[in-house]
């Protein structure tokens, strides 16, 4: 009814007739726009204006760049899913692809929900000692939430400095992202040491476990400029101590604690496709070139004019040194064995790029090639470990990551030619040094830690598959698929 008679009333209806005339509509109109314009422009003169902040001094280029990069590390995840895919033998190709991948999802989560808060918190530490800052943590960080704070949604990434930092041009929404995907593929290169044996449940349970424990925390260290081994100048552009010597020693206590697979050292355990291994590691090549050059993001206020060109020396750097080192691998491997082969030159190419990762924006493309040869012989040499220890790394995370990565953390003290400290170059014995301790002091508390959380995860719900499941395979046993059917007819 009021619907009605409010049509009525805007069409001249029965509500305005008489029985002499029709009143016209228009009238009406007039007096109603007479009587709301007033009190519109009155609601306007009264009413408040609404806050604006002022717009942040967002960097377009550099942030771009830091995104790119971003993406370029989250394809290394795949990139070493096909890396270690090819090495494991057929019936476990899915369950290691799966072992890779499945750390995007949930290091993914995990990293906004309390890593991030642990890794690069801004407000006092919670743990300190000796006047050094161990432990951090801000519970605004928790899933986030300061970014739903008004003006606080686009504020920017902070520069490398522990006083006097300026803002970098870059959202640190970037920065956050940038950071969770180091995050992400870290616990994944663990999982090569103990591939072709491990429940797929409890390994998901020990990379939460240790991703909380171990990487958040020494992230913190070294890389917030609260931390105690950034004050301390310990230097790690991209990731030499806080992915590759973590991975590393953490792989070989992991792999310690769950033991050899059956037949190892008795039985051919042969890689089943090179090819895959071989695409894989050019994938992380790739992609490495924005774990690298994108760790710019670190550098000390002053240099934020030298932005783009710092990045195109980690950029340099990267590529000569995994050039040298897989050429350099490949011809100690000829020289060794007799044959160079395809599986040595890719695990050359990963390990000239483990080695020139804590130096990449920290030395020029000379000694970037000098580095990728040690870094070559070097990783070679720790891969024959195993052999010698009798100790079952199945796709070297240890003999290549670790090694590797301790030898770029101390290498890059060598070979520093940047930031200038005192208007000299950082390189030489003290900063050498400085790399040492650092390096002691995370290998140390890599292998412990790791090593507890394996063996109560192990001693309670097990981490490792049953004789007749690791027999069968672990695409069948744990995940009911196969990832080829080269025996069955698929003509249809």
């Amino acid at each position: 009814m009021a619907s009605s008679r409010f049509t009525d009333f805007l069409e001249g209806g029965p509500l305005l007739q008489t029985e002499r005339r029709v009143w016209p509509k228009w009238p009406l109109l007039v007096i109603l726009a007479l009587l709301v314009l007033p009190v519109g422009q009155a609601w306007a003169e009264t009413a408040p204006a609404p806050a604006t902040a002022p717009a942040p001094a967002i960097d377009n280029g550099v942030t771009a760049w830091m995104l790119m990069s971003s993406a370029l590390v989250l394809l290394m995840v795949p990139g070493l899913a096909l890396f270690y895919g090819g090495m494991v033998r057929a019936k476990n190709v899915l369950n290691m692809f799966l072992c890779c991948m499945v750390a995007i999802g949930v290091i993914g989560m995990h990293w906004i929900f309390i890593g991030y808060a642990i890794a690069f918190p801004a407000n006092a530490p919670i743990l300190s000692i000796g006047g050094f800052n161990i432990l951090g943590f801000d519970p605004g960080l928790v899933m986030l939430r300061v970014f739903s704070e008004p003006g606080q949604m686009y504020r920017l990434a902070m520069s490398g400095d522990a006083t006097n930092a300026v803002p970098t041009g870059v959202p640190e929404l970037a920065f956050v992202m940038f950071q969770g995907k180091f995050a992400i593929i870290t616990p994944a290169l663990i999982v090569g040491a103990v591939a072709e044996r491990i429940r797929f449940g409890p390994f998901i349970l020990f990379m939460l476990i240790w991703s909380t424990i171990v990487y958040c925390p020494v992230a913190y260290c070294v890389w917030n400029v609260q931390g105690a081994l950034w004050t301390y100048g310990v230097f790690d552009f991209a990731g030499g101590t806080v992915v590759h010597v973590l991975a590393g020693v953490s792989s070989l206590a992991l792999c310690l604690v769950i033991g050899p697979r059956v037949g190892y050292g008795k039985i051919p355990m042969p890689p089943h496709s090179l090819g895959l291994t071989l695409i894989g590691a050019g994938l992380l090549w790739f992609g490495w070139f924005g774990f690298n050059a994108g760790s710019t993001i670190a550098i000390p206020g002053s240099e934020l004019k030298d932005f783009m060109g710092i990045s195109a020396m980690a950029f340099t750097a990267t590529q000569v040194a995994a050039a040298a080192a897989a050429t350099v691998w490949m011809f100690v491997e000829w020289w060794h064995v007799g044959k160079p082969t395809i599986l040595g030159f890719a695990s050359g190419m990963v390990a000239g790029l483990v080695v020139i990762t804590p130096c990449a924006g920290h030395v020029n493309p000379g000694g970037a090639m000098v580095i990728g040869l040690i870094g070559g012989v070097v990783c070679y040499g720790g891969t024959q470990l195993k052999k010698i220890f009798n100790y079952d790394d199945s796709l070297d995370a240890f003999g290549v990551h670790g090694v590797g990565g301790a030898a770029g953390a101390l290498l890059v003290g060598i070979f520093a030619i940047r930031p200038l400290i005192d208007d000299k170059a950082p390189g030489g014995m003290t900063q050498f040094i400085k790399q040492a301790v650092g390096l002691g002091i995370a290998t140390v508390f890599a292998f412990v830690m790791t090593y507890v959380i394996a063996t109560i995860i192990h001693k309670t719900i097990g981490m490792r598959v049953s004789v007749d499941d690791e027999q069968t395979g672990l695409d069948l046993a744990l995940h009911g698929e196969k990832g080829y059917h080269l025996d069955e007819d698929l003509i249809v």
